[in-house]
């Protein structure tokens, strides 16, 4: 686990963009100096839940759960608000909008849990996790649905007016790894070791697995998080499972 900032090559990704890799992981180039930024200031607290993925694996729905379950009192602020503003990335909101040198002063407190999101590889955070003492919950997703819901998600780009991304060449570039912080496997692969390490600070779920039964795993997560439902309280997580469901939202 490197949290070097070397930049060793960059490589063709879709038409004339490409990609730019830090310890054999790809990124766009504007996210270069935000992920070094991230990893060189990020301090997150112990009482902090941090939720990482890899992009189009569910993010969203675990980012209404996590919240949701943190903040039962406050289910209200769903509909409100974007699951995306209540549980902000660290390479969008956090870091990203930040054009000074100073840290960022909307961290959270000693006294507080603040949730934060990130796509950042373990290969890269996890020194910065571990000696945090924060938890993780990590979201993965069979590799075939990822890959089509990027590729879909890709081409509603603006730069997809000019050339869409080919389907063929979305499938031979998410396969050698060439994607946004690809490559897939090694992404999912770091932090399921790590989770095999440190059950107790990382929690590693699957979209399929939460998808299939999400009432257990709303349990499994409270209990993760400290704060588990009453055995009697199937009401409240009955609650936080329809409000966080895709017809509700």
């Amino acid at each position: 686990m490197e949290n070097s900032n070397t930049i060793s090559e960059e490589e063709k990704w879709w038409g004339d963009k490409h990609l730019e890799q830090i310890n054999g992981f790809w990124f766009m180039p504007r996210y270069i100096p935000i992920i070094h930024r991230v990893l060189a200031e990020f301090n997150p607290r112990p009482s902090d839940v941090i939720l990482s993925s890899f992009p189009k694996t569910g993010t969203t729905w675990l980012k209404s759960l996590l919240y949701s379950i943190i903040n039962r009192s406050s289910l209200h602020s769903l509909v409100n608000n974007n699951p995306h503003d209540l549980v902000p990335c660290l390479e969008v909101q956090v870091y990203g909008d930040q054009e000074s040198s100073d840290s960022p002063t909307h961290l959270s407190s000693e006294d507080t849990t603040t949730l934060f999101h990130t796509h950042i590889p373990y290969q890269l955070l996890g020194k910065t996790l571990e000696s945090s003492g924060c938890r993780v919950v990590y979201v993965a997703r069979n590799p075939k649905d990822t890959l089509n819901s990027f590729w879909h998600f890709a081409n509603k780009w603006k730069m997809a007016e000019e050339a869409p991304w080919e389907l063929e060449e979305a499938v031979e570039k998410f396969l050698r790894g060439t994607v946004p912080y690809g490559p897939y496997y090694e992404h999912v692969l770091g932090y399921r070791m790590a989770s095999l390490k440190n059950p107790s600070k990382i929690f590693f779920i699957t979209y399929e697995e939460l998808k299939d039964d999400t009432k257990t795993h709303v349990k499994r997560l409270a209990e993760f998080l400290g704060c588990p439902f009453a055995e009697e309280d199937d009401k409240g997580v009955e609650e936080i499972v329809k409000c966080c469901s895709f017809e509700e939202s």
